[in-house]
């Protein structure tokens, strides 16, 4: 596809002619009111795609007269039913607000759909920035954002082509893995591999917190059993189904359990309490996120807490800068045990 000449500001008719439509769909689909009107998502997708390509939503911008910041800043959020993601929130807002700065925050419940559906709807708004908080597409809201000459970056989940802030992941699941281990140990005795549940073998934290498990193991001379590499998303409903599935296969639940998530540890006690593996029973577990009533359980948990103050920090100091130090930051989690 040609591009239009800068000649003259793009306008719907210009979009209407690439798009093989009427201006009037083209101003349905950019208002988001095209279900309404019955235009099929094809059509959306493409007027959308055009759009972006041609610059329309700078334009957009440009006829809501912008002549300054609005001290918007937007954020997306996959999830506000665990305490990392609450906290995140939290933070999130009492910092933009230290700063003069409006927070508008969504759940997008990581729907791609509903993520780039949020994206927009932020734009509209004017925000003058856009934080992506474990998006399963952020180099997407990236290009956006872009088009509308606005600032993004990623947080907890990395993308490419805007800058980074999430946990170390790789090193903080090594060095779980390796206090389970040890744990496992001294409790039972002898040597052998963990269970490792929840998470989503896609996305970089899950993989990068797979290959900290991997190496954890190789250190402590034990070989990982590849059936029990369960990363089977990260809903409490999938962990449960995983070991029940792990069950019916007939296979032994491990002595220590690595569990990637608060979400996907309540699926895991659940089935714990199902089928009477507490008390005596209870596997020594280590969980890659935080919640003070886990320490209630007893029986050797080990936490990881993701450190979002300087987690969140170092975004800040992206936003007030308006520059990144490194295209992706790295921050230790912290340990509870």
């Amino acid at each position: 596809m040609t591009r239009i000449k800068p000649t003259k500001r793009t306008t719907i008719y210009d979009l209407a002619h690439l798009a093989g439509t009427s201006a009037s769909a083209v101003s349905a689909v950019l208002n988001g009111n095209w279900k309404k009107r019955r235009i099929s998502s094809q059509l959306a997708e493409k007027i959308t795609r055009i759009a972006e390509e041609q610059g329309y939503a700078l334009n957009m911008q440009a006829s809501l007269l912008r002549r300054e910041k609005s001290k918007i800043i937007g954020m997306i959020v996959p999830k506000y039913d665990n305490r990392y993601f609450g906290s995140i929130v939290e933070m999130f807002e009492a910092m933009a607000r230290e700063r003069g700065l409006f927070p508008i925050i969504t759940c997008t419940r990581r729907d791609p759909d509903l993520e780039i559906e949020a994206a927009r709807t932020m734009l509209s708004y004017q925000c003058d920035w856009m934080v992506a908080t474990g998006a399963t597409d952020p180099d997407r809201i990236t290009e956006i954002c872009a088009a509308a000459g606005v600032g993004s970056l990623n947080l907890d989940l990395p993308g490419s082509r805007a800058p980074s802030v999430i946990s170390d992941n790789y090193a903080g699941a090594r060095e779980l893995t390796l206090r389970v281990l040890k744990k496992c140990e001294t409790r039972f005795g002898g040597k052998e591999p963990l269970l490792f549940v929840g998470g989503r073998g896609t996305d970089h934290n899950t993989s990068e917190r797979l290959r900290g498990f991997r190496d954890a193991h190789e250190a402590f001379g034990v070989p990982v059993d590849e059936h029990h590499l369960l990363a089977c998303g990260y809903a409490p409903d999938k962990a449960a189904g995983a070991l029940r599935d792990l069950q019916a296969r007939g296979e032994d639940l491990p002595h220590g359990l690595f569990v990637n998530s608060t979400i996907s540890l309540e699926g895991v006690m659940r089935w714990m309490s199902e089928t009477g593996h507490y008390g005596d029973r209870q596997p020594v577990m280590g969980c890659f996120d935080w919640d003070p009533f886990v320490a209630l359980l007893g029986h050797d948990i080990e936490m990881v807490r993701q450190d979002v103050p300087a987690m969140l920090k170092e975004v800040f100091d992206i936003i007030d800068t308006g520059t990144a130090k490194l295209p992706l930051v790295e921050i230790p989690p912290i340990f509870i045990g």
